[in-house]
């Protein structure tokens, strides 16, 4: 099976640093980080990763406008994004089910099992 690469978008040095750890380590997946929506949606384009992991809270272009931006892309539109935020009520859950996102991991997040919930959120098969 091929080794599954995620692109992590969050300007939390160290949410990337730990989702990084998890995925590489649990996961046996190669993780490419970016810092912001804009360096995002360079690096999904470039390295056409199997998923991204989108925060939502982020300063200038947020994880929403990010997202549709890579809808609109026709080199970025089929690769899933999850979204990755602390800020999740019943109607903001609707809300981006409605955009067409993946699947929604609350923050905080246990880091043994992210690599599990991707998983299943995606349909991926993953073996501890």
């Amino acid at each position: 099976m091929a080794v599954k690469t995620i692109l992590i978008v969050d300007n939390e040095q160290y949410i990337q640093e730990i989702v990084q750890i998890a995925l590489e380590t649990v996961g046996d997946w190669q993780v490419i980080t970016a810092s912001s929506g804009r360096e995002g949606l360079q690096k999904a384009e470039i390295e056409q990763p199997d998923a991204i992991l989108l925060d939502v809270m982020m300063p200038g272009m947020d994880g929403t406008a990010t997202f549709q931006q890579l809808q609109a892309n026709p080199l970025t539109q089929g690769i899933p994004v999850l979204f990755l935020t602390a800020k999740i009520q019943g109607s903001d859950h609707d809300r981006y089910n409605a955009l067409g996102v993946a699947a929604t991991i609350p923050k905080p997040f246990d880091p043994l099992q992210l690599p599990q919930q991707i998983s299943q959120a995606l349909g991926w098969n993953f073996a501890a």
